[in-house]
């Protein structure tokens, strides 16, 4: 069985650090500094899942039409790879905000802060 791998899109310092948590449950991880370059990436390989922070897009320049920091890789991933299952990490004062990217791409999971390591894993270990 080929080795199931994840995207972590690091775009702050505050991403969560669970490297030696997915190579526990056997998943290799590549690490973006940015969605562009995530973006760039998935033309041509497809991850089995792709890890990200959520950010609202409070007073974003897009008139309204973006919700955060996710929508345009979504809409990416409907296209180039919609098999990918999408965990997003998200503080607690902007939980509220997540589930309308469901109308985009159905989100796999959302963990907010603080994390529980093992429902991670639960969720990462029932893609098998």
């Amino acid at each position: 069985m080929p080795q199931r791998t994840i995207f972590s899109v690091i775009e702050s310092p505050t991403h969560p650090y669970f490297t030696q948590l997915y190579q526990k449950v056997g998943i290799e991880e590549l690490c973006f500094k940015s969605m562009r370059k995530l973006m760039s990436k998935i033309k041509n390989t497809q991850p089995d899942f792709i890890a990200a922070e959520f950010f609202y897009g409070y007073g974003n320049n897009y008139a309204g039409v973006n919700i955060s920091n996710l929508d345009v890789m979504l809409y990416s991933l409907q296209r180039y790879s919609p098999e990918t299952k999408v965990i997003v990490f998200v503080d607690k004062s902007e939980r509220q905000y997540v589930d309308k990217l469901n109308d985009i791409l159905p989100l796999y999971a959302v963990f907010t802060r603080p994390f529980n390591e093992s429902e991670i894993v639960k969720a990462l270990s029932l893609s098998n």
